[in-house]
């Protein structure tokens, strides 16, 4: 599936923070189709079990997607705070492999936005999926010492313009 455009990474966030010394450092991009992708590996580090990554690291990746799902018409400017998020766990997450993040719109009301995410494998198959309610909010109401701009500074280039699961 094509790129269309890439969002901005954070600092600090566990899921997207460029400064974030143990985050992912995960990159979002805005698709053809609407929703927002991401490639990413789980490590070692975040497991439960040996092999499987910690349910909860999951669950917040989930969480970060139906986010970012919010700015796949390119604008930043509208967020909001999780009121409910649903996990539902098809298969173990296992780390050090190449995973695709996905999250779409379901719903988008003057007051909430639901969202549908999912981790996949290279293959396509859905490890995770969840739904995730957020309660919009301008930015200022979140955090009133929050600057956007200062916490959204990372605009990564590269030369990723498609985005596919095996075959």
């Amino acid at each position: 599936m094509k790129v269309v455009s890439k969002q901005r990474n954070s600092r600090n966030c566990f899921i997207c923070g460029m400064d974030n010394k143990i985050g992912l450092k995960a990159q979002f991009y805005n698709m053809e189709d609407g929703s927002v992708m991401t490639p990413f590996r789980m490590r070692e580090d975040l497991q439960s079990f040996p092999e499987r990554t910690h349910g909860g690291i999951s669950a917040t990746m989930i969480d970060e997607l139906g986010l970012r799902a919010m700015w796949t018409d390119g604008k930043e400017d509208v967020c909001g705070v999780t009121t409910s998020i649903t996990v539902k766990y098809r298969k173990p997450v296992r780390y050090d492999e190449d995973l695709i993040g996905r999250g779409k719109i379901v719903k988008n009301t003057n007051l909430a936005i639901v969202t549908h995410a999912e981790i996949l494998n290279k293959k396509g198959q859905v490890l995770v999926e969840g739904d995730v309610t957020y309660l919009k909010l301008p930015v200022d109401k979140i955090n009133k010492n929050m600057d956007k701009e200062h916490e959204l500074p990372y605009l990564i280039e590269d030369d990723i313009k498609e985005i596919n699961f095996e075959e």
